[in-house]
């Protein structure tokens, strides 16, 4: 599986690019987002690899809070990556965890491709998602996605687990759980 690219622009236009890595030219969608984002080179992208029975496509970020929004929308039944890319060009990751807390259905509407019924399930699905959108860089270190899973094991609500470790200091695993299940206790 693909996870990053780095290498130059072959060819550019505003939803792919082709980027010259080693010798091998890959195709390589993007959102409007990341083509503005294209400036130097060589550039590096957050990849997202769709296997298909039909296809293989690659979706490229500059930004990795882009590409855990793809990847999210990925996960509700009737998105695919095509409305998922249109809502990483439309918004910002910023802008799209403000429009879930604000549960703002009329401006997923204005996405290409999403209708009201696809805006309403994205909302329920995507409940809490915006704490994980915002504070995406603090699960970076492994440690972090670790204890994020030990507590969901434990049945805490993700967005309530993202609050909590976003209160912790510790470095490893165990520690953080131990911490997070104190912040949790005052909940």
């Amino acid at each position: 599986m693909i996870v990053g690219l780095i290498g130059n622009i072959d060819h550019k236009e505003p939803n792919k690019l082709h980027l010259e890595v080693s010798g091998v030219i890959y195709e390589v969608f993007i959102s409007l987002h990341t083509y503005g984002e294209l400036k130097s080179e060589p550039i590096k992208l957050h990849i997202s690899h769709i296997i298909r029975e039909d296809a293989q496509q690659l979706y490229g970020f500059t930004q990795k809070s882009e590409k855990t929004l793809f990847d999210g929308m990925l996960k509700i039944n009737g998105i695919g990556p095509k409305a998922a890319l249109a809502i990483c060009s439309t918004f910002t990751p910023e802008q799209f965890a403000g429009i879930i807390s604000s549960k703002d259905v009329n401006a997923l509407k204005k996405v290409p491709g999403i209708g009201p019924k696809s805006a309403a399930r994205i909302m329920v699905e995507l409940a809490g998602f915006d704490a994980i959108l915002l504070q995406g860089e603090a699960f970076t270190t492994s440690a972090s996605s670790e204890a994020l899973m030990a507590l969901e094991s434990l049945g805490f609500k993700k967005e309530v687990i993202v609050t909590a470790l976003s209160k912790c200091t510790a470095t490893d695993t165990v520690t953080l759980v131990k911490e997070a299940l104190k912040q949790l206790q005052k909940f």
